[in-house]
């Protein structure tokens, strides 16, 4: 199922169509060392299309797709799952980061989920130092459920929110 907001939407993954988009941004290591932890090493596109094999299983997985006007044509600029136990979410376009569209991503869903009779959700391995990406589950009416370290020793937090 689609969603959209506005000049914003969320798409089931094209798993074949869409893996080239996202090799870039799991390549890059600002980006891993926020979504998977200091010191991960460049996805290899084996690797990226395996990931949204387990997301599949596990959810729905979603291109964040923004509208251009001047092409008339939709531009993925992320991804993110919705899942009982997790939302990971990336904006891998640099330029469409800190603009508010995971805000929008993160409510989007937030609707959606309630839409399905969803009780609450909840976000899993927050690393601490992600600021960013705490900042924006908060703002979404997420609050902080446990603090713990990961399996290497990095410091993360767990959010949950009712939906009700």
């Amino acid at each position: 199922m689609e969603l959209r907001t506005g000049h914003l939407r969320l798409r089931p993954i094209r798993l074949n169509q869409d893996i080239v988009f996202a090799e870039k941004w799991y390549q890059d290591a600002e980006i891993l060392k926020f979504s998977e932890g200091s010191g991960t090493k460049p996805y290899s596109i084996e690797t990226v299309e395996r990931m949204y094999k387990y997301l599949l299983t596990i959810g729905e997985v979603y291109m964040i797709e923004v509208y251009e006007e001047e092409n008339n044509s939709w531009i993925p600029i992320g991804d993110v799952t919705l899942a009982d136990e997790m939302i990971p979410i990336i904006i891998g376009e640099k330029q469409f980061q800190g603009k508010g569209y995971g805000k929008m991503v993160i409510q989007l869903l937030q609707e959606y989920a309630r839409h399905k009779g969803w009780k609450k959700l909840k976000v899993s391995k927050v690393y601490s130092y992600n600021i960013s990406s705490k900042k924006l589950f908060e703002s979404c009416g997420f609050k902080e459920k446990s603090q713990f370290k990961d399996d290497h020793g990095r410091d993360c937090v767990d959010f949950e929110r009712h939906i009700t």
